[in-house]
């Protein structure tokens, strides 16, 4: 493999290690929606957890997940946590990331999931998100959100038969009531590229 090729490649794609679980310094947000609309977290203050999942249109790796983001959908809705795809790609550097294309791919590929775009990466800052995709589970707490898990959807983006659901797997120990079993990983995926620093 080239030096040139090398750079290429790590300049696209990271693996970093995810903050540890604990307390997050939240703030609601509202977002533009894929499809038209906002989504106001305030508007959802009865939500058990919410799934947080970085994802983006233009990542290869990110785009092996639409099947796995909905059956992770589903497991949610049926028990009152909310599953958000936020796209915070730099929209001046990716002419892919527009809302009205997160729309076209939304609908083309049946997501069962709000499609949000963090256009001033806001969301993406406060949560520490670097990489597409990357996912954070928050837990409502006495009345606050703490985050019970952070890290890759799974082990293995192309054979998914063989993959470890550790976004999958921390869900279903909150949902049990019994601590998560495995709270952080590696995220692996497309670097996000902060076009400022953020306060």
């Amino acid at each position: 493999m080239s030096t040139l090729f090398s750079t290429l490649l790590l300049s696209l794609f990271m693996q970093v290690d995810s903050p540890p679980a604990g307390g997050v310094l939240f703030r609601d947000f509202s977002l533009k929606q894929a499809g038209g609309g906002y989504y106001t977290s305030a508007a959802h203050k009865d939500l058990k957890g919410m799934v947080l999942v970085f994802t983006c249109n233009h990542c290869p790796f990110a785009r092996l997940y639409t099947q796995r983001l909905n059956n992770l959908a589903r497991t949610c809705d049926s028990a009152g946590v909310q599953l958000l795809a936020i796209n915070a790609m730099d929209t001046l550097v990716y002419e892919d990331e527009t809302l009205e294309a997160m729309t076209l791919r939304a609908k083309t590929e049946g997501w069962k999931f709000p499609y949000l775009q963090d256009a001033d990466q806001s969301v993406a800052a406060m949560m520490g998100a670097v990489c597409t995709p990357q996912v954070f589970i928050l837990w409502k707490e006495q009345k606050h959100w703490v985050m019970r898990y952070s890290g890759a959807i799974d082990s293995n983006g192309q054979e998914p038969e063989l993959a470890e659901a550790y976004a999958a797997e921390a869900l279903k120990d909150l949902l049990a009531g019994t601590m998560v079993r495995t709270p952080s990983t590696q995220a692996f995926g497309c670097r996000i590229y902060y076009r400022k620093q953020q306060p």
